[in-house]
């Protein structure tokens, strides 16, 4: 069942398979949780609505058609949880807190101290200029360079146009380069 697809194993889970649960959320849990953790703006909120969505995915199960891809599917999900957690918590979509830690991939090797310190300068620039972007740039952004979706993929998920998609994801990387060059 390892080489199955994702939406294979969502159909399986469906039907009742809850070993096919267990891969896909393998699969797609560390980059999930990293995007919601740097969307909500602190790690409690990332861990409560990446919860919420996986809650969702097991409770609407019976309702999963494959349209797209099943990763498509999950962070669709996530968005949506996000954008109730915030008009719960009733506040705008922006951070209110820099997220000081990450979770790290299982397979990410120690480094030495030395780059370690320049990694962790360079990543505190990198999260200090995406506090600066705009909610929706922000999204477009993760969900391109965190979890590789296509612009395609990430205007379904965001519910924009393909050319709002682009046209973000063209001035969060504009904003970026120019802040980051601040730093450099």
């Amino acid at each position: 069942m390892l080489d199955a697809s994702d939406e294979q194993l969502m159909l399986a889970f469906q039907a009742g398979d809850a070993g096919a649960f267990d891969t896909l959320y393998q699969r797609h849990r560390g980059r999930l949780f990293r995007f919601l953790v740097r969307e909500a703006g602190s790690r409690e909120a990332g861990e409560e609505i990446y919860q919420e969505a996986w809650l969702r995915l097991v409770r609407d199960r019976e309702k999963y058609r494959v349209q797209a891809r099943f990763s498509t599917y999950i962070y669709t999900l996530a968005h949506s949880c996000l954008m109730d957690h915030l008009r719960r918590q009733g506040r705008r979509w922006r951070h209110e807190e820099t997220v000081a830690e990450l979770p790290e991939d299982a397979a990410c090797p120690l480094p030495d101290p030395e780059s370690a310190w320049g990694r962790h300068l360079s990543a505190r620039a990198l999260a200090d200029c995406m506090a600066q972007l705009p909610a929706e740039q922000r999204e477009v952004f993760l969900l391109k360079e965190e979890a590789e979706f296509s612009l395609a993929d990430i205007a379904e998920i965001t519910g924009a146009g393909l050319a709002a998609a682009k046209s973000r994801l063209r001035y969060a990387v504009k904003k970026l380069r120019s802040c980051l060059e601040a730093f450099a």
